[in-house]
C-alpha cells in the first residue's frame, strides 16, 4: 500500500485488489480535517516526498503510511496519552502525527516537568537531521527531544521517566531488548501502551508453525512472497519477538493484520 491511501486516484481504485480497496476506503472514512489540529497533518506529504528525494523510494517505504499514522494518533487520544518514546525517528512522519495528537491532547511543549511529550531516538545523525527540519516545517519543533545514539544506552539515560505511549520501529532484532528494558525500568505509565511496527512482515509469517525459540535448523513455510532470505535472521528474530510477548504475564498484546504488522 502507497504512504497515502488518503488520495488514491479513480485508476488506483479500479485497479485494487478488494482488500486494498477496502483499505483504502477505511482511510479515507478516518480523515477529519474538521479536528485541531486535523488527522492528517498537512505537512506530512511534504516529508514523504522530501524523503524520496533524498534517500529514494525503497528507503522512503520505512516511514509509517498516513493511514497508521492517523490510527496511532487515535490512540494517543483513546488513552488521553501526555508523553510518548519512540524508538526510530527516521525522517519524523510518526513523531509528527503523535505531536498533532497530544495537541488535541491538551498537551503544551513545555511541560512543568521539564521534559519535552516526545522523546524520539534514531542512530543516525543524518535521518535526525533531516527529522528535525521537517519537526520545524510541521511547527512541532517545541514537543519533540531528538536523542541521537545507541537505543541502548539512550533508554538508559532515560530511566526514571515514563511514558505513556512508546513506538518501537528502529532495528527489529533488538526488539525484545527494547521491551524488557521499558517494562523493567518501569518507563511505561501505568495503562501505557507499547506499539511494535512490522512485526508480520513477509519473512516472518513463514515461522508461523515453528516453535520459539528458533532451532538453528528450523524450516519456515516455503512460500512465494518471502522473496527475502537474506532477511531471515530478522524474521527469526521478530517471531521470537511475537511469541516472547504473547507469552508474557506482565502485558496483553494483540496484533493487527495492517500495513506490515502492528502489535
Amino acid at each position: 500500500m502507497a504512504f497515502s491511501e488518503t488520495t488514491g486516484t479513480s485508476d488506483d481504485y479500479e485497479q485494487a485488489s478488494a482488500d486494498q480497496l477496502r483499505m483504502f476506503y477505511a482511510a479515507k472514512a478516518s480523515v477529519n480535517t474538521n479536528v485541531d489540529p486535523p488527522s492528517v497533518p498537512s505537512t506530512i506529504g511534504d516529508v514523504h516526498a522530501d524523503t524520496v528525494a533524498r534517500h529514494g523510494e525503497r528507503v522512503a517505504i520505512m516511514a509509517i503510511s498516513e493511514y497508521q499514522g492517523m490510527l496511532q494518533s487515535f490512540l494517543v487520544g483513546l488513552l488521553g496519552a501526555r508523553r510518548v518514546l519512540e524508538i526510530g525517528t527516521f525522517t519524523g512522519a510518526s513523531a509528527i502525527f503523535f505531536a498533532n495528537a497530544l495537541k488535541r491532547n491538551g498537551v503544551a511543549s513545555t511541560p512543568t516537568n521539564g521534559y519535552k511529550p516526545i522523546v524520539s531516538l534514531d542512530v543516525s545523525p543524518k535521518f535526525a537531521q533531516t527529522a528535525r527540519q521537517n519537526f520545524v516545517k510541521a511547527g512541532i519543533s517545541e514537543y519533540v527531544d531528538v536523542v541521537v545514539g545507541d537505543a541502548h544506552e539512550s533508554l538508559n539515560e532515560l530511566v526514571g521517566q515514563t511514558f505513556d505511549i512508546v513506538f518501537l520501529d528502529a532495528d527489529k532484532e533488538a526488539y525484545r531488548a527494547y521491551y524488557d528494558k521499558i517494562i523493567e525500568s518501569k518507563m511505561l505509565a501505568k495503562g501505557g501502551l507499547i506499539i511494535a511496527d512490522n512485526t508480520a512482515f513477509d519473512w516472518v509469517t513463514p515461522f508461523i508453525n515453528v516453535s520459539a525459540p528458533v532451532a538453528e535448523d528450523a524450516v519456515p513455510l516455503r512460500v512465494p512472497y518471502s522473496s527475502h532470505p537474506e532477511l531471515l535472521d530478522m524474521g527469526r528474530a521478530l517471531h521470537e519477538f511475537n511469541e516472547y510477548v504473547r507469552q508474557d504475564p506482565r502485558s496483553e498484546v494483540v496484533m493487527l493484520p495492517l500495513f506490515t504488522g502492528i502489535s
